[in-house]
């Protein structure tokens, strides 16, 4: 039994694209790194901005500003990028996700999430997991497992294999 099960708690990381608030699960973060050098690979769709070298391994970077259809996310000194784990078919890839600042941790018990609105059926939302009550206001919860394709994700693993 993990700890969020014992209390009930989940810890979310919440992060600003534009004027909204987003939020990932703590666990499945491993680490914020400020902006680095984004070597663009040719031949791949716009969000998907290119590679790093993270400690000598390879590791996409995602725009989620321009996946969510928003315009492409500006350099600042608070844009950062945020190396997530997401599950693919049963194996773990790691990838970055570029955030115009990251805002704070915090717990949310499950009461305090609502799932996510129905907008039609043409909107797809099983990107998200709902919408955490925060302050005063709403936090977007993604599903970062449910985030791309298997078309993305097939990018992305070109996007790997042409860097290295």
């Amino acid at each position: 039994m993990s700890i969020s099960e014992a209390t009930g708690n989940e810890q979310f990381l919440t992060f600003k694209l534009g004027e909204e608030i987003f939020a990932v699960e703590v666990a499945r973060v491993r680490e914020i790194l400020d902006v680095t050098t984004i070597t663009k690979v040719p031949q791949t769709p716009e969000y998907m901005r290119g590679v790093i070298n993270l400690r000598g391994g390879v590791v996409p970077v995602i725009d989620l500003r321009l996946r969510f259809g928003m315009s492409g996310t500006e350099n600042t000194v608070n844009t950062c990028i945020i190396v997530v784990e997401v599950n693919v078919g049963g194996e773990r890839v790691v990838l970055g996700t570029l955030a115009d600042s990251v805002q704070e941790v915090f717990d949310l018990e499950a009461g305090q999430i609502e799932p996510p609105p129905r907008i039609g059926a043409r909107l797809n939302t099983e990107f998200l997991k709902g919408m955490g009550k925060h302050q005063d206001g709403f936090v977007i919860i993604l599903d970062i497992d449910n985030l791309f394709t298997s078309s993305d994700l097939q990018q992305l693993q070109v996007l790997e294999d042409r860097a290295a």
